[in-house]
């Protein structure tokens, strides 16, 4: 196992592309730390720096607190798992995962043996003969992982091993990478674009966007205290809805419509035009959330219904947010611009919402989210930013009226 601590790591490429920016993180012992963020952002770039197959234009990297900058990929003892799993065609399974050991003059007993455990811990037991083309997607990719594990390095770095493979298959690999890293506790360093994989994988997730770190924390706190708008609205699947607001008093206006706050969880006094951030899981059909929640009146345009739950979606009448909170929301965005904002509410899947029809949606105001639209930062303190779920909402049962309709 290895401790990795990045030292203001900076890499700008010949063409003046800056792709890594004055990052400094520390990898503690044995930790699974998760690089997320949208393509571009530098994630790949950071672990290529780890591994040093890149060099640092400026900066330091130290494992176990020796600085390793300079030295070469083959004495840093780390071992990456790509996305293209990089195994040789003409070899077997067996040869495959052994072939590290063999550049490394082990001896030919230790090298039967670490293929033998590695190939019990992966249930490639009964592959070791075959070819890399006589195997699924899935077993290709434990084939590369056992290829890095049967080394034995101080870490293991990761770039979007599980990319190639279909959606049922990387529900599997995260559960299998989750058991492994268990088992082995070997420092690793994770690479992915799916906010979903980096919340189920991490112990704590890093947030990147243009070469830089936005936040490292546990899943939990990123998800329910983000520190700006990017973080909010990458994190998350359905994405936060993100409408500008204006306070007043003890309400909360938001395009047509007025809601109580909470006096538990509320922006500073002095904030009136804020960002209002709703986490789809917010809102529940008002026939099936509990007493004491508000409630909003919409006109629904779409409902998926997934089985275990539903997504209903309705327009307010407020202009998107655009910035950092659009960027981090470009995989949502349809092929038409929205002049109004489309929200989204996660819904018990029993819920009446129909396409076309109103909705009432009951509405939790303790679960508000508050940041500033001049700088994009939240507007809570650190501990107030992150919702007590078993704490109902310290207001009675209100209705939302339109903000034109109140008195």
């Amino acid at each position: 196992m290895a401790h990795i601590e990045l030292a203001r790591v900076t890499k700008v490429f010949d063409d003046d592309v800056v792709a890594v920016d004055d990052v400094s993180l520390t990898i503690d012992d044995g930790e699974f730390m998760v690089l997320v963020g949208p393509s571009g952002c530098g994630k790949s770039t950071l672990l290529r720096l780890i591994a040093g197959l890149d060099e640092a234009t400026a900066g330091s990297v130290l494992v176990d607190g020796r600085d390793v900058t300079e030295l070469a990929p083959r004495k840093r003892d780390v071992a990456m798992v790509f996305q293209n799993y990089a195994l040789y065609p003409h070899m077997s399974v067996r040869q495959n995962l052994g072939y590290g050991l063999r550049v490394r003059r082990a001896a030919k007993p230790e090298i039967a043996r670490r293929v033998e455990d590695v190939a019990r811990l992966l249930g490639l037991e009964q592959l070791l003969e075959r070819r890399p083309s006589q195997l699924s997607g899935g077993q290709r990719q434990r084939v590369a992982m056992g290829r890095a594990i049967v080394r034995e390095p101080k870490a293991f770095l990761m770039d979007e091993p599980l990319s190639n493979l279909d959606a049922k298959l990387r529900v599997g690999m995260r559960a299998s990478l989750t058991q492994l890293h268990t088992r082995l506790g070997v420092t690793t360093v994770y690479v992915t674009h799916d906010q979903v994989e980096a919340m189920t994988l991490g112990q704590r997730v890093a947030v990147m966007r243009e070469g830089r770190i936005l936040q490292v924390d546990t899943p939990q706190k990123l998800y329910g205290a983000p520190r700006n708008l990017f973080v909010a609205a990458f994190i998350g699947s359905p994405a936060m809805n993100l409408v500008e607001a204006e306070v007043d008093g003890d309400e909360i206006m938001f395009g047509e419509f007025r809601a109580p706050l909470d006096p538990r969880r509320r922006p500073p006094a002095a904030a009136r035009r804020i960002i209002l951030g709703l986490r789809p899981e917010s809102f529940e059909d008002v026939e099936l959330a509990g007493a004491g929640s508000a409630r909003i009146d919409v006109v629904v345009e779409v409902v998926e219904e997934l089985g275990s739950d539903a997504h209903v979606f309705f327009h307010v009448d407020a202009a998107p947010v655009g910035g950092e909170a659009r960027e981090a929301r470009e995989d949502d965005v349809g092929l038409l611009p929205e002049e109004r904002v489309l929200f989204t509410a996660r819904v018990d899947a029993r819920t009446g919402a129909r396409p076309g029809a109103r909705a009432t949606l009951a509405l939790d105001p303790s679960r508000f989210h508050f940041f500033d639209p001049e700088t994009g930062l939240t507007l809570l303190d650190r501990e107030e930013a992150q919702p007590a779920a078993d704490v109902p909402p310290a207001i009675g049962a209100s209705v939302l009226t339109r903000s034109g309709d109140a008195s």
